[in-house]
């Protein structure tokens, strides 16, 4: 399965540890994860040679050619929620997760639409479970 993972870049890298067991645990299934390389310490000096434009078209091509979306979204991040409306427009489904306790934006929790689940974690074994389920349902359909 081709999976779009989506966090924080920009906005703050407190939630690493999660990052990087959510795409381990989909790269370990044998998932294609275009944007693995978004949960390693140096993703900003990776991204900072490549310019707007060029983000921009690479990953509406990557969530256009994704099966699924999952988000991270424990920190606010401007560009993970325009991935998520972009992907649910194209009824691609989308798993946002986040820590427990965590506000998350009510656009997210709110939303009714049967393309998209929202769920908290405690531990990060339990975001991986959480993903693992989410990609589980998906494949089964």
């Amino acid at each position: 399965m081709n999976i779009y993972f989506a966090c924080s870049v920009t906005g703050g890298r407190e939630d690493e540890v999660a990052y990087q067991a959510i795409v381990e645990a989909l790269l370990a299934g044998g998932h294609q994860v275009p944007t693995a390389h978004l949960a390693h310490p140096e993703v900003m000096t990776m991204e900072a040679i490549v310019n707007p434009v060029e983000v921009y078209t690479r990953d509406v091509a990557w969530i256009d050619a994704s099966d699924a979306l999952i988000a991270e979204v424990s920190t606010p991040s401007h560009g993970v929620g325009y991935e998520i409306s972009y992907a649910l427009e194209r009824k691609i489904p989308v798993l946002c997760c986040y820590r427990q306790g965590r506000r998350v934006s009510k656009m997210i929790t709110g939303n009714t639409s049967p393309y998209l689940q929202a769920r908290s974690y405690r531990t990060t074994a339990k975001a991986v479970q959480i993903v693992g389920d989410f990609i589980t349902k998906i494949d089964s359909k």
